[in-house]
């Protein structure tokens, strides 16, 4: 394998505290030297002065629709944005048509990846077959195929006593359960976050209580079973308060908030746009200044994008009538790094850690998520100083449904590294 080495960044890794301008050289797709003025010989040479460079980013909530739904996503053009974003890692739910949810699902995604993805892909398996909710899959038949996690995403599981069967299984193979918590019969019909914005746009709410109330019987179902849930999407103040006091008593409860809470709120949907539906719904400006707060503290381990691909046929419904759902790999960072830290709600050291140390440690990613020496060589060049206006049409994504497009971003991907393999560079998917 050829080597690399990266001359003149500033490496910012949060798991090492390190943020120095150095140099890394990278051998046989790993960490091999770190330091001031490296003399290596190296087959290629990047020079990232003026940039940042950070471990590579890890995306560990994502839909990419194949098998079954080519038209909005594949595993080609979806790794090719998640390259195009500087995420070098991603995990697929497993809501595909059919779901992942056997090893047979599984070994399809892997063959299929190793044909025509360009970043590492971190299966979800299934938690239930057919994401039914009614009876539970062979978690070790999955595991032992890839996956790294369980998910029924897009699925609430209802049934209290199947989540905690699943729940006690799951511990036997140190793998969380990524939870979307939701109660059906309170957000069933519902268009929007519950409130004065809904009612005066004439738009069904869903009250935070959907959310927050599933979210306090999984906590309770963790700290009877041992098992490890980890709760996707936080939207709402509730659900970061049960989980700041779960963590305090020591259940093994983590979460993520996506980009698109931490910086929207359902102000958004006074134009009746649908790229602004979504589920869970934007909530007030109180609940994410909640997040926020969470994000700072700790309490929110990481961020994740749900980048959930939809045609544009079938954005172009009625509110009521459009799927919930929007793509956000591409932006990602640079809308965090626009609306957060360049507004200093958030340091860049946290944005970073919240999108690389953060999910390798919720998924026990010893090999990732740090420029360690001997650790994978997955690796992210962003410069900072990049502007530009998002237009969807330049997405390396089959679909469109951005609710940032037209808007003025600042920091953009300039290469990523998959262990140690250039896969895109200014711009370009160079693999």
């Amino acid at each position: 394998m050829p080597t690399l080495l990266i001359r003149n960044g500033r490496v910012i890794d949060p798991a090492t505290q390190r943020d120095e301008v150095i140099d890394i050289f990278i051998q046989d797709g790993k960490i091999a030297d770190i330091g001031v003025g490296l003399q290596h010989f190296a087959d290629a040479t990047i020079d990232a002065t003026g940039k940042i460079v950070t471990p590579g980013l890890i995306d560990m909530h994502v839909h990419l629709r194949e098998p079954g739904r080519e038209d909005k996503e594949t595993i080609f053009s979806g790794t090719r944005a998640a390259a195009a974003g500087g995420f070098t890692s991603i995990c697929p739910m497993a809501n595909t048509e059919p779901p992942c949810d056997s090893a047979q699902g599984m070994q399809f995604l892997r063959a299929r990846s190793q044909e025509h993805s360009v970043v590492n892909i971190l299966p979800i398996g299934a938690v239930t077959r057919g994401l039914k909710g009614e009876a539970i899959t062979e978690f070790g038949d999955l595991v032992y195929y890839g996956a790294v996690a369980f998910s029924d995403d897009g699925h609430p599981i209802m049934n209290a006593e199947l989540l905690r069967r699943a729940l006690e299984y799951t511990s036997m193979f140190n793998a969380p359960i990524l939870d979307h918590c939701e109660d059906l019969n309170l957000s069933e019909g519902g268009q929007m976050r519950a409130g004065a914005v809904a009612y005066r746009l004439g738009l069904k709410g869903i009250p935070a209580a959907a959310n927050s109330c599933q979210v306090a019987r999984d906590i309770v179902l963790a700290e009877e079973t041992g098992g490890h849930i980890h709760i996707c999407h936080t939207s709402v103040r509730a659900e970061v308060e049960y989980i700041a006091v779960a963590k305090a008593k020591g259940i093994k409860v983590t979460c993520e908030a996506t980009p698109h809470h931490l910086t929207l709120t359902d102000a958004c949907m006074e134009g009746y746009n649908t790229n602004y539906k979504m589920s869970p719904p934007l909530g007030s400006e109180d609940d994410r200044q909640a997040l926020l707060d969470a994000l700072r503290s700790g309490v929110v381990d990481c961020i994740a994008t749900d980048h959930a691909p939809h045609s544009a046929m079938e954005k172009d419904r009625v509110m009521a009538e459009a799927p919930n759902g929007i793509i956000g790999m591409e932006t990602a960072f640079p809308v965090l790094y626009t609306d957060l830290v360049l507004k200093n709600e958030i340091g860049l050291p946290t944005l970073i850690e919240r999108m690389t140390a953060g999910p390798a440690r919720v998924l026990h990613l010893a090999k990732k998520g740090s420029l360690a020496l001997g650790k994978d060589a997955d690796v992210s060049i962003f410069d900072l100083d990049t502007e530009y206006t998002v237009n969807p049409d330049k997405f390396f994504s089959r679909s469109r449904n951005c609710p940032w497009a037209g808007k003025k971003l600042q920091g953009k991907a300039f290469a990523t590294i998959v262990g140690g393999k250039t896969v895109f560079l200014n711009g370009e998917i160079v693999v």
